[in-house]
């Protein structure tokens, strides 16, 4: 019996796993006496119960995104757009504006505003459109 199996519901897998990284039967023993000691420590059971709650995360998304509401399944494109617009009335709308007033109208130049908070709003986003495309692109019909 395998010291995997006592640990982990898919120790199989990860015995497979190990045997690959550790080709070196002493780095592997101390790779499961690491093990061994997370288990100890209650460190397993805590990075478990972080991935269960990811998964039903995952499923409310899942849910959400099904939804034929548009207050539901629509907030996410809704942030996108809004941030799209915000950073391209700051970075593009808001300077030519300002260059053409002040230039042609004798206009004083507008305060500028921090998009700090958006910005990573936006990378956020776009991180989480990236995964799901490759969530899309990997799923199998």
């Amino acid at each position: 019996m395998s010291i995997f199996s006592e640990l982990v519901p898919l120790g199989g897998l990860l015995e497979k796993v190990f045997d690959r990284v550790f080709p070196n039967p002493e780095d592997k023993a101390k790779a499961q006496l690491e093990l061994l000691a997370m288990q100890q420590r209650g460190e397993l059971a805590e990075l478990a119960a972080i991935t269960e709650g990811d998964k039903a995360q995952a499923e409310v998304n899942k849910v959400e995104a099904a939804s034929e509401s548009l207050f539901v399944s629509g907030w996410r494109p809704a942030v996108g757009w809004i941030c799209a617009a915000a950073l391209f009335a700051q970075y593009i709308g808001a300077p030519l504006v300002t260059y053409i007033g002040a230039n042609a109208f004798g206009w004083t130049i507008p305060p500028r505003m921090d998009f700090s908070e958006l910005l990573t709003l936006l990378f956020g986003l776009l991180g989480l459109g990236y995964f799901r495309t490759l969530d899309k692109k990997n799923a199998k019909p």
